[in-house]
């Protein structure tokens, strides 16, 4: 028997993904993916979200994940997890890195490194309430992607187009997103 071994370029099969998006194009459901976690106060600032499953196309997937937060000392925390914040910012930047390796193997760009550094400053006076003229969220986020490869400068922008145009973190924090919330009292 013979084993035909996929194509991968920087760690992803190519191949399945363009299998995926055949898939997905010949039948949009199959593209409709349903992400839910469960975040459970741990005490003062310290929560444990829990990630079960997902679904796509559908189908429900298992997950067994738990993601750890807290707060720095000075935010009366004890620091022993990342902040929110900093959960936030590790979610956009993973979502493009997906994005950046992904598009740069589909265009036959071999990566040899790739680092994406975020920040952005907030007030907390919008978070405490102290005054209501001030956000309490970021007014603007900036980020430098750095990015080596066998690939050309105009390529690399091409690619940085389509993750900006692509990823659906970038999308969620970059325009606005309707939330619906509900209360449970119990």
């Amino acid at each position: 028997m013979t084993t035909v071994a996929s194509k991968k370029l920087n760690g992803i099969d190519t191949d399945a993904l363009k299998d995926a998006m055949t898939a997905i194009s010949d039948d949009a459901s199959k593209g409709v993916c349903k992400f839910q976690v469960a975040t459970h106060w741990r005490g003062g600032t310290k929560t444990e979200t829990r990630v079960d499953s997902w679904a796509i196309g559908g189908e429900e997937k298992p997950r067994d994940f738990a993601i750890r937060t807290d707060e720095p000392p000075e935010l009366l925390g004890e620091g022993v997890d990342a902040n929110p914040q900093e959960v936030l910012f590790a979610g956009l930047n993973a979502c493009m890195t997906v994005g950046y390796s992904t598009c740069c193997s589909m265009h036959g760009i071999k990566l040899e490194s790739l680092t994406i550094e975020t920040e952005g400053e907030l007030d907390l006076r919008g978070f405490l309430g102290l005054d209501p003229k001030v956000k309490p969220g970021y007014e603007e986020v900036h980020y430098t992607v750095r990015i080596k490869g066998n690939g050309t400068p105009k390529q690399f922008e091409e690619v940085h187009r389509t993750v900006m145009a692509t990823s659906p973190n970038f999308f969620n924090i970059s325009r606005p997103i309707r939330m619906v919330p509900h209360l449970v009292v119990e």
